[in-house]
């Protein structure tokens, strides 16, 4: 498997750690070296200082999604009304705010711990490059205000292609909280720190099965960890437990980086480093570089059968042609912008869109956090604060929040699933593709595409 770009830019060594050959204890032992699963051994160490953590990476850590993504780290508040269906107005504008403050919070550990992962707070300009998507901000922009927050600024239509350097954002709003960051540096930055304060973590080490008994005992070809209890932090491979498996379902995004080009950047007024998302279901998301490229990607939302992930959740040529072609779209004047790097990556999308936390079942101390539904950078800080918790079996509010035990909706058994769900991403891309092009969708694909789960963001009915 190659590396995404953001891994192959880096410097650093990549050599994973000593893959686990012996049995060894642990407090926590948790499946899975991404965001998710680092933040969360760091967050048991500040909660019980002397706890034995171990993480187990079938590959490097960053490998997975938290090295292929594209890098905005952005709070819930674009998913308010999905947060209040499901856990109420108090708890939902609690949450909000702490993934809010999570944005902060990643910036100042990156300062503190000299991680150079590029952040840059320079906010989240949400779009339509079509006429169909105008105002589809709106049922979440008012819900803030209505709330007390006013999260979004109101940006005219030459303020939206001024700054995003495209006449084809037609409409749309600010966030200037939201920031960016170099997904790999951020990843392997928790790791250094991990490693630093004591965490083992064994790399290319994969969980091929656990036994549960008064603790619970991970199997690996080559060894085995006993642990008082386990978190499992595997993002879409998740969907392989048949306990998690109607959850979630893991679809593909695609992504392209360019060569560096600031000087045409700088041309086409395209300079204040905002993450750019347009309005699609299958959403387009954007943003440069420090050293003047361009990062694109697009939620093409592709499915496998049995959630089974092949060689097309790492690329796919199909996908990311429409994904350069999506670019090519909104910045014409790019036309002959050379692209540099492809790749693909798992998406773990609920329903909801909103992740899930709660006890795998039929085992009381095996705890799981999944679902993150592409924004997972810095929502994932929060999740290791859930999950810590669990794991160490704290009632605070964090493991009593509202995103944890929750009732949701699951996707249906295969086939079901596989030929239900290819059938709405196929009518979803035609509709898109139909008011891309300023036509009107087929009344048969816009029937089906209200089937679709959940996008990044709330959109206004």
């Amino acid at each position: 498997m190659s590396r995404a770009f953001w891994l192959q830019e880096m410097t650093d060594d990549l050599k994973p750690t000593k893959a686990l050959d012996k049995a060894v204890y642990a407090d926590v032992a948790i499946i899975g070296g991404g965001y998710v699963g680092l933040w969360t051994a760091l967050q048991v160490l500040e909660k019980s200082p002397g706890s034995q953590v171990v993480i187990l990476e079938k590959d490097i850590c960053g490998a997975g999604a938290s090295g292929r993504n594209g890098g905005f780290v952005m709070s819930w508040w674009p998913k308010i009304n999905s947060l209040m269906a499901c856990c109420g107005q108090d708890e939902a504008v609690h949450l909000a705010m702490a993934s809010a403050q999570a944005v902060n919070e990643i910036g100042q550990f990156c300062d503190h711990h000299n991680i150079d992962a590029h952040f840059q707070q320079n906010g989240w300009l949400w779009t339509a490059t079509s006429d169909n998507q105008r105002g589809a901000w709106e049922s979440v922009v008012q819900r803030c205000e209505n709330l007390g927050h006013r999260v979004f600024q109101r940006l005219s239509n030459s303020q939206i292609k001024s700054r995003t350097g495209s006449a084809v954002h037609l409409d749309g709003v600010f966030d200037p909280a939201v920031a960016t960051v170099q997904p790999a540096r951020l990843v392997r930055g928790l790791r250094r720190v991990a490693l630093q304060r004591g965490i083992k973590i064994y790399e290319q080490t994969r969980v091929t099965g656990f036994e549960q008994q008064s603790l619970v005992k991970l199997k690996t070809p080559n060894g085995c960890v006993t642990a008082k209890s386990v978190v499992i932090a595997t993002n879409a491979w998740a969907a392989e437990i048949p306990e998690l498996s109607r959850l979630i379902v893991p679809v593909t995004s695609s992504i392209i980086v360019t060569e560096t080009i600031p000087e045409r950047l700088k041309n086409i007024g395209w300079t204040g480093g905002e993450a750019i998302t347009d309005s699609q279901l299958m959403v387009d998301y954007y943003r440069t570089t420090l050293d003047g490229r361009v990062a694109f990607g697009k939620g093409v939302g592709a499915l496998a059968f049995g959630s089974k992930m092949g060689a097309d959740f790492d690329f796919n040529r199909r996908d990311s042609e429409a994904t350069e072609a999506d670019f090519r779209r909104a910045y014409p004047m790019l036309a002959d912008v050379n692209i540099e790097s492809r790749w693909s990556g798992p998406i773990d999308r609920t329903y909801d869109s909103l992740p899930l936390f709660g006890v795998l079942p039929g085992h009381k101390n095996v705890f799981y956090g999944i679902g993150w539904s592409g924004n997972g950078v810095g929502p994932s800080r929060i999740g290791g604060k859930i999950l810590s918790s669990l794991a160490l079996g704290l009632q605070d509010q964090w493991s009593q929040c509202g995103l944890v035990g929750r009732r949701v909706r699951q996707f249906p058994p295969e086939p079901v699933r596989y030929l239900a769900g290819s059938l709405v991403r196929a009518a979803v891309a035609r509709k898109e593709k139909a008011e891309s092009g300023g036509d009107k969708p087929a009344k048969l694909d816009l029937v089906l595409s209200r089937l679709a789960p959940a996008g990044l963001e709330d959109k206004a009915s």
